[in-house]
């Protein structure tokens, strides 16, 4: 048999290794994304409540919605928009999972192999990994960031209704077009500094606590390698994340809602310095943790 006739045998997961790990990452996020995605929705609602700079310029016209925490939160989207609007922005979020998990998989393999290199035995120190993680998830947050605003703005759809607001768009690709035409390419990357902060401080928590905690009680407890050792270390390394990333979170979410002129700067922020600012003065710094519970939940 030649060597083609050889590879044309081999199962297409060692023909194509690199494609293949793509595609089942990115169904296993599209799964993971759609079963968890009312927490998400849930998230981007509790994050915008109370905003100080919008009723400062006066654009809350029209009814106030109360404050509500988590649950009331999604019961009051189930009572008074429907159960099919948890799920509305969905299809945009399954498109930037397909675009961060490819870019972030493509990056870090890139990273490892030839920027930062493994040690002599082939063995990839883990402060390497930190590094690696980090830089390959704020470069794939980047690629994926006009996904995330499309994202955020549909989430909001609903709440504008209730507030007696016109709706911004008819669905995903209408969005896509209108912020384009109203903002150009730069349009489509408002919030990208927060959000590919966000990323990678998530990344760096998700990856250092998870071992670190996975260590600690393999050493020092009499739990063994199981699944409640992993699920331990995954909470922990999920409530760090959380901790790190909602701050960058909530600006962002604030940034890519925000009303825009005709072209396309925002009106309530100048920048997400200014954002930050403008949160922390007018909700206090607690402010920066809206939604920290579904974010949380979700990790």
């Amino acid at each position: 048999m030649s060597p083609a006739e050889e590879e044309k045998s081999l199962p297409l997961p060692e023909r194509w290794p690199r494609a293949s790990r793509f595609a089942l990452s990115a169904c296993a996020a599209a799964v993971a994304e759609l079963v968890t995605f009312p927490l998400d929705l849930t998230k981007t609602r509790l994050q915008v409540q109370g905003e100080a700079a919008v009723h400062r310029n006066g654009a809350a016209a029209g009814q106030a919605v109360p404050y509500r925490g988590m649950l009331r939160t999604a019961a009051g989207v189930v009572q008074e928009e429907g159960l099919r609007k948890l799920w509305q922005g969905a299809t945009p979020a399954i498109y930037r999972h397909i675009v961060y998990s490819g870019v972030r998989m493509v990056a870090y393999e890139h990273l490892r192999d030839s920027v930062l290199g493994r040690a002599e035995d082939e063995s990839f120190p883990f402060w390497k990994a930190v590094v690696g993680g980090m830089t390959a998830g704020a470069i794939g947050q980047f690629f994926a960031s006009p996904t995330d605003l499309v994202k955020v703005q549909m989430q909001m759809e609903g709440k504008r209704k209730l507030e007696g607001k016109p709706l911004r768009f008819r669905g995903v690709h209408h969005a896509f077009m209108k912020i384009l035409s109203e903002g150009g390419i730069r349009g489509l990357w408002a919030g990208w500094v927060p959000n590919v902060q966000r990323a990678a401080l998530v990344n760096m928590g998700d990856l250092t606590t998870y071992d670190s905690v996975k260590h600690f009680l393999l050493l020092n407890t009499p739990l063994a390698d199981n699944s409640v050792t992993h699920s331990i270390a995954s909470c922990c390394s999920g409530l760090v994340a959380a901790v790190l990333g909602t701050p960058a979170d909530v600006v962002k979410t604030r940034i890519m809602n925000q009303p825009r002129d005709k072209q396309g700067r925002g009106l309530l922020y100048k920048s997400s310095t200014d954002c930050l600012i403008q949160t922390v003065q007018g909700e206090g710094f607690l402010s920066l943790y809206k939604g920290f519970v579904p974010t949380w939940m979700r990790m």
